[in-house]
């Protein structure tokens, strides 16, 4: 498999990439300084420097061409409103448009719980991360892409337990960004997980059997089964 990785110079990035080549697919990203091309590519991953927040579709498909699966984990984190708009609203739109015109069918968005960080005392500037990053699902899941949103609750870097909670809805908790890494490798694995929206989240059920658990019964018309 061949995958694309925006936003792969990031912790959940960098751990997704590293996992997917040692399941023998082949990964490619784009960074923003020669430092992160020098350090990604010393682990077998080819890197195209460029800004996302200033690419537009044409810039961008050009990169993938030959992909498999373009997965969007970029983000602005909660930052000031127009880096919002930027990373995390025109730049997946610009993401969505390139895969279309580069014929990747499959895209991933990291995304984050609608309800992430009630119990605290919200900036103007967080409230309006949440409410464009639920805009931005939306907008994923209306797209003719075969698509996938993962929600991961509160990321934490302590090292991953293995163990998760996976499903169409969850209790915000928190779960270790190489845990999250370790959901989604196994998720892009797995050809017949399309278009579901997924929280995540720490929990007691292990990795394979929580991505086995939601896999359709079923495949689509036309699908083999792996």
């Amino acid at each position: 498999m061949k995958v694309f990785i925006i936003g792969i110079s990031g912790a959940v990035g960098g751990l997704l990439a590293a996992r997917l080549i040692e399941r023998g697919s082949q990964v490619s990203g784009l960074v923003r300084t020669k430092d992160q091309q020098r350090r990604l590519e010393a682990g077998g991953v080819s890197t195209f420097i460029g800004d996302l927040a200033s690419m537009d579709a044409a810039a961008l498909a050009p990169l993938l061409h030959g992909m498999d699966v373009l997965v969007f984990a970029a983000g602005s984190n909660g930052g000031m409103k127009e880096q919002t708009d930027a990373i995390d609203s025109v730049a997946v739109d610009n993401s969505l448009a390139a895969a279309d015109r580069a014929g990747v069918r499959r895209f991933a968005l990291v995304s984050v719980f609608p309800e992430a960080w009630r119990e605290r005392d919200l900036s103007d500037d967080e409230e309006y991360y949440f409410a464009v990053k639920k805009l931005v699902d939306v907008r994923v899941s209306q797209s003719g892409l075969d698509w996938l949103i993962l929600r991961p609750s509160l990321l934490q870097d302590r090292p991953g337990q293995g163990t998760v909670f996976l499903g169409p809805a969850a209790m915000h908790e928190d779960i270790s960004r190489e845990d999250v890494a370790e959901v989604l490798t196994e998720l892009l694995l797995q050809p017949r997980v399309h278009r579901q929206i997924l929280e995540l989240t720490s929990g007691p059920t292990p990795i394979t059997d929580a991505v086995r658990s939601i896999i359709p019964d079923r495949p689509r018309s036309g699908e083999l089964l792996p």
